[in-house]
């Protein structure tokens, strides 16, 4: 095999990539053998047909094509090897000369990774917010703790309130006809969650269990189905049951029943001491962000529009992953904002440009300063992951390798040494 570069523009190469007439010639024969065992030749058995009569049958270019496709892949990436390019997208194909016997020539236009002009990046000045607790934010997980810690009373009677956790039956209504979506028995409510249309919620307090009423409100002009959208509508509602938490007094008592403390200040000190190291971890990780988000703003690098796009599938990925858990998809979600597949991609685009550069940069510094993972650094992470996923480095480490992915992992690695790096400099 030869190969010839080309750079056509700043991001594309362009190789040409000859591969010995022996190679492709054996390529052909295992293409011919291959179809022997697919197609019907007269006057043969299936798999038994010549290398000639496969061809006359099938046509000579089917059969070369096979055989170029069944060789391709392997040839070009032992021509991106031998060019000593990283390719980020799919590379454009064109045979140039195909024929039995004779050298297989083609190109390929490869986008590969751009390179990146590093500006300073040592001694970076970046002012660390100081972390802090307020008497304010230790009162409010007090109360969240009074909230976690409430006993759950089912009233036998009462009136909607505030907070309650309800459960009702409705049926929705425009000019007198019922809408699809708009009826519902049993349904478990929690009056101020925001669950529902604005005025819904607050309508229904202080009506009584067992008591049905009438609730009126007009759909938002943005709603999301598009024939409820600003239209007046009156649903008929009943209070089935209420659920309502009783709230502990914030006192020594309350300590003492939800900590080892006995005493309310005691609780609160603990409370403060976790907070502040909260506030520590957050203030730590701001100033970091802050240190990375500098030596990338003085750098500057032409990012390939594939590079970003597989960042926004990626990202997309992982949003369809976390809304799985909420029993929603993606198509949904756009249904209930509004908004189209098109215009999500385009809201992302620019955080998704963002974590690309990000990555090249500091990829690019590691690379100057000769940052690098061990075997040993890398297999003392691995352990530590592996305690937290409760098995064996071994098979951690063997798993990431199956998948493909020990070698992302070591780069990850390698990241962090270099924030860390950039951290210790400014």
């Amino acid at each position: 095999m030869s190969v010839k570069m080309e750079k056509i523009e700043k991001n594309s190469v362009e190789l040409e990539v000859t591969v010995d007439a022996k190679v492709f010639s054996a390529a052909v024969n295992k293409a011919a053998k291959a179809l022997a065992s697919k197609v019907n030749v007269p006057g043969f058995r299936k798999g038994k047909a010549p290398r000639i009569m496969v061809e006359r049958h099938v046509g000579t270019a089917a059969l070369y094509n096979d055989a170029a496709d069944d060789i391709l892949g392997a040839e070009y990436m032992k021509a991106v090897d031998e060019a000593g390019i990283e390719p980020v997208d799919r590379p454009e194909i064109e045979l140039v000369q195909i024929e039995d016997g004779q050298d297989l020539i083609f190109k390929a236009k490869v986008t590969v990774k751009p390179e990146v002009e590093l500006g300073s990046y040592q001694g970076l000045e970046v002012e660390k917010t100081a972390a802090m607790v307020t008497d304010e934010e230790v009162e409010q997980d007090l109360v969240r703790k009074q909230d976690q810690h409430a006993k759950i009373l089912n009233l036998e009677e009462g009136s909607v309130q505030d907070k309650d956790n309800t459960n009702i039956d409705f049926s929705g209504s425009v000019d007198g006809v019922l809408f699809d979506g708009g009826t519902a028995e049993g349904y478990d409510l929690v009056i101020g969650s925001g669950s529902f249309i604005p005025g819904f919620e607050e309508q229904l307090i202080g009506a009584q269990i067992g008591q049905e009423v009438d609730v009126n409100v007009r759909f938002p002009d943005e709603y999301h189905v598009e024939d409820l959208k600003g239209k007046e509508a009156l649903f008929k509602v009943k209070v089935n049951r209420i659920k309502r938490k009783e709230i502990a007094a914030l006192d020594d008592e309350f300590a003492k029943d939800i900590s080892e403390f006995e005493t309310l200040d005691e609780l609160k000190a603990d409370l403060r001491d976790k907070l502040m190291k909260a506030a520590e971890q957050r203030a730590e990780a701001e100033y970091k962000n802050a240190v990375v988000a500098k030596a990338v703003d003085h750098a500057s690098v032409e990012i390939p529009t594939a590079m970003i796009d597989n960042r926004i599938g990626m990202m997309l990925e992982d949003m369809a992953q976390n809304l799985s858990y909420q029993g929603l998809d993606l198509e949904t979600y756009c249904q209930y904002t509004g908004t189209s597949m098109d215009s999500l991609k385009e809201n992302i685009r620019p955080q998704a440009s963002e974590n690309v550069k990000t990555e090249l940069v500091l990829e690019a510094i590691a690379k100057a300063e000769g940052i690098e993972v061990t075997e040993e650094e890398l297999n003392s992470e691995l352990a530590k992951l592996a305690e937290r996923y409760q098995t064996s480095p071994e098979n951690l480490k063997q798993a990431l390798m199956a998948r493909g992915e020990i070698g992302m992992y070591r780069q990850s690695l390698v990241s962090e040494k270099t924030v860390n790096f950039l951290v210790e400099q400014a």
